[in-house]
């Protein structure tokens, strides 16, 4: 009897427990959807509320902070029902990022976003929409995809998709089974200055450092940079002899399976820099020679008169500007990177200023007597650190990048002229990040050692500069049209500028999607008034830092001879 009673209690005891289990495991999953829900209810809310401000839809960050709330619903529970939704609207947010941004990378995002949702989700509801959200990417019905116009993406059914965690951090660099590739290696030198940049085909971490000469083993001062998840290409030549009087040569080996080691043999050197950038992924490494001090001692003749009785002469500050010579000319973007779109068809930056910045060549050596030399000649494709490597190596006085803005509003028009510096303006950003063809992230990045760069850049040589041709340029052109606007001087950190040895200024020509401007931009005429303008901007600043610039006696020997 006690037995069945021991029995009895036994099976109501555990009929309780598996009654509180099923109750508590209905009410977590409950739960977890509840958590879910609204979290998707949250990003509709916020999505809305950018949608209805056109304000905010000009600044990338309010985009991705809608996007980090989609990407949150599936993150939280890639399982749950509402993972699938979440998932799909967050590529379908980086498709309305590309459309104000021009960016490729946010439309690429999109497609792998999309292709996700048809692979991980394939009784999903949002597995057709994001097959037709791919379709009206594409253009063509059933014609494949194209990623940042490089080779056509496989079938939806068959391609390998990247996680939104993976393509929101950009953790997918360090993927061991995807190891970074260094493919290449170029530098450009002259007495004092040499210019390497490491080509990779993916962002990687990277160190660097500087050995001494070890007179012992026959070994020079070496500054080595490690790579990390890397492998070399086996085309990539493992010795690359420089020979300049800075440096002698490169090495690059694999130095672990997955570390990639370059070193570089130093003769002499006074400095060095080292700094990274994006789309795609460079490390860039400039040396200065000691050439460089005579600049310092300027400054110091400069001070000894400062603080004391002695009254420096007028025309001090002027004796020590450097002679103007030589002025490069870089024409913007070129080859398969067409710029900014025109609002007329068939219209494209690379173009516009490539046409441009030819006459303001011919302008400049017939007006100012100078030796010009442009970037490119042609349409071709040219990098943002092979420009100013030129400029520096060719040892040019004066470096002015010619380029067209371009907005998601057509009514914006108008003309500014940046120089390199730290953004404070938010619509400078933007326009850095399309120049510069990186996100907010990557500028960010970009700041934090900015400082440390500015110290080897003219900022206020090129502040002047920047000053003197934009007023220059506004002033002129009002007298032979009306609706000139002068968006003023400002200051961006533009990959194009950084490391130029001598004052460099970016000129933003109009914007080439307002229809106004771009139909005077693709006109020869006004591109003669312009460069008419620019040019006398030039002369107005060389005259300010050498009043005897233009006399007669002067011009004999070259500008500034005197």
């Amino acid at each position: 009897m006690t037995n069945i009673k021991t029995n009895i209690i036994k099976q109501k005891t555990v009929l309780i427990l598996i009654t509180v289990l099923l109750f508590s495991s209905v009410y977590n999953i409950t739960f977890a959807a509840d958590i879910a829900k609204n979290r998707y209810i949250k990003a509709d809310a916020a999505y809305k509320k950018l949608r209805e401000n056109p304000r905010k839809q000009k600044y990338r960050q309010f985009w991705l902070e809608c996007i980090d709330r989609y990407n949150s619903v599936y993150k939280y529970n890639p399982s749950d029902p509402w993972a699938s939704a979440g998932l799909y609207k967050s590529g379908i947010l980086y498709y309305e990022l590309y459309k104000h941004s021009y960016r490729k990378e946010d439309r690429d995002f999109a497609v792998r976003i999309f292709q996700k949702v048809i692979k991980k989700y394939p009784k999903s509801r949002y597995r057709n929409r994001a097959r037709t959200a791919l379709l009206q990417i594409s253009g063509k019905k059933g014609r494949p995809l194209l990623v940042s116009g490089k080779k056509r993406l496989k079938p939806v059914k068959k391609t390998s998709v990247i996680s939104v965690k993976d393509i929101r951090n950009d953790n997918y660099k360090n993927d061991i089974s995807k190891s970074i590739k260094v493919f290449n290696l170029r530098f450009w030198s002259n007495d004092n200055y040499t210019r390497i940049v490491i080509d990779a085909n993916k962002k990687t971490g990277y160190k660097h450092r500087l050995l001494k000469k070890d007179p012992s083993l026959n070994k020079p001062q070496r500054l080595y940079i490690d790579l990390e998840n890397s492998i070399l290409d086996k085309k990539l030549p493992k010795f690359v002899p420089i020979n300049d009087k800075l440096l002698k040569n490169v090495r690059v080996a694999q130095n672990t399976k997955k570390q990639v080691r370059i070193v570089i043999d130093i003769k002499s050197f006074k400095n060095y820099k080292i700094f990274s950038l994006n789309n795609p992924f460079r490390i860039v490494i400039d040396v200065w020679g000691k050439g460089r001090q005579k600049a310092k001692n300027n400054r110091a003749d400069k001070k000894k008169y400062i603080g004391t009785s002695l009254k420096m002469p007028a025309s001090l500050a002027r004796q020590f500007a450097l002679k103007v010579h030589t002025i490069v000319i870089d024409p913007g973007h070129g080859g398969k990177d067409y710029g900014a779109p025109g609002v007329i068809k068939g219209v494209h930056e690379k173009n516009i200023v490539l046409q441009i910045s030819k006459k303001l060549a011919v302008k400049i050596e017939k007006q100012l007597k100078c030796k010009t030399i442009l970037t490119r000649k042609t349409d071709r494709y040219i990098s943002l650190e092979e420009r100013t490597a030129i400029a520096n190596t060719k040892k040019a006085d004066l470096f002015v990048s010619i380029h067209t803005n371009a907005a998601r509003n057509k009514k914006v028009y108008g003309i500014e002229t940046y120089f390199l510096n730290l953004a404070t303006d938010a619509s400078a950003i933007l326009v850095a990040e399309r120049e510069n063809a990186a996100s907010a992230k990557h500028l960010s990045d970009l700041q934090t050692i900015l400082n440390d760069l500015m110290q080897y850049a003219k900022v206020n040589e090129s502040s002047k500069l920047a000053l003197y041709v934009q007023n220059n340029v506004s002033s002129n052109l009002s007298r032979h049209y009306n609706m000139i606007k002068n968006k003023g001087v400002k200051k961006a950190p533009f990959y194009v500028l950084i490391g130029a040895q001598m004052p460099a200024v970016l000129i933003e020509t109009g914007f080439i999607s307002n229809k106004k401007e771009c139909r005077r931009l693709i006109d020869p005429k006004y591109q003669d008034k312009l460069c008419d303008a620019i040019t006398k901007g030039l002369k107005k600043y060389i005259e300010d830092i050498r009043p005897t610039a233009f006399r007669k006696q002067g011009n004999r020997g070259g500008l500034g001879g005197a």
